[in-house]
């Protein structure tokens, strides 16, 4: 039993869809309005994760013949041979995607289930099959898919635009390349060895750091403009000692360049990220008399 949890969470990747679903709570608390009742809130999670996941395991399968080029891939289901090629497996993740979208139509509504649909798409199709063997824009563009779950997230709360959603969302999109670009610092041979063109693989060790740096002090920056749509102190707090980390980081990954440093600061984009999401949490908590906690 223990070995099909594992190879599911793999195959589905579903530490990764975890972290979207939180992503699309998080836009559903930076929302002004009512919340979602509890069962809506976490149906739509549910959701965001199977849409994730379906997405996440299509790439699995599409890349894997690449996958055993690398050291952090091999051991994937496909690529390590414990799936067999079958052209049924992209129809069963396909139907985990129209379940998905179904049900985040049923408990948040139509424009949500497209956004949904948007990330899921951005990452199995514009990302694995488009751009991740062909551009150095693969993983910038690829972002798009964690934002597309803010939105989602938000739109449950309330279809009509708003801005703190919309700048949690730009901050997500700003955060992906310099997380991954840090990754793939550190795993050079690795992305290379597989032909993939990763910024830190195909440009200067002069310009890469740089790219990491810009984008991190962009959203470090733009992390503290919901401070002027109303968000308290705690937020405050949360993204602006996140960020500074993230920053700091990034500076001494552009002057040193190395695995260590680049591990360190792939390190600082997780705990920047989970500190922001924190802070829009506890925004909602202490300041939405709305919502059910």
């Amino acid at each position: 039993m223990a070995a099909y949890l594992k190879l599911a969470v793999s195959l589905l990747k579903l530490r990764i869809g975890f972290a979207i679903a939180v992503t699309a709570l998080a836009g559903m608390a930076a929302a002004r309005g009512a919340a979602p009742a509890w069962p809506n809130m976490i149906a739509l999670a549910l959701a965001v994760m199977g849409a994730s996941g379906a997405a996440g395991a299509f790439n699995h399968y599409h890349e894997r013949v690449s996958d055993r080029l690398m050291a952090r891939t091999r051991t994937r289901p496909f690529a390590s041979g414990q799936f067999r090629d079958s052209g049924w497996w992209p129809v069963s993740f396909a139907g985990l995607l129209l379940a998905s979208l179904a049900l985040a139509w049923a408990v948040a509504g139509g424009l949500a289930a497209v956004y949904v649909f948007l990330g899921a798409f951005t990452y199995g199709v514009v990302y694995t099959v488009w751009l991740k063997r062909r551009s150095v824009w693969n993983i910038v563009i690829g972002g798009l898919a964690g934002s597309f779950a803010v939105l989602a997230g938000a739109a449950a709360v309330d279809p009509a635009p708003q801005a703190a959603p919309i700048i949690l969302a730009i901050v997500l999109f700003l955060w992906t390349p310099p997380h991954f670009w840090s990754l793939a610092a550190a795993k050079k041979d690795d992305y290379a060895r597989a032909g993939i063109p990763m910024l830190p693989v195909v440009a200067s060790d002069r310009a890469w750091p740089l790219a990491i740096l810009g984008h991190t002090v962009a959203l470090a920056a733009l992390s503290l403009a919901p401070v002027w749509f109303g968000f308290g102190t705690l937020y405050a707090l949360c993204a602006g000692i996140g960020g500074a980390l993230f920053v700091w980081r990034s500076a001494i990954l552009a002057v040193r360049r190395d695995r260590k440093a680049a591990m360190a600061n792939f390190a600082a984009s997780l705990v920047q990220l989970s500190l922001l999401l924190c802070g829009v949490a506890l925004d909602a908590i202490s300041g939405h008399s709305t919502w059910p906690f």
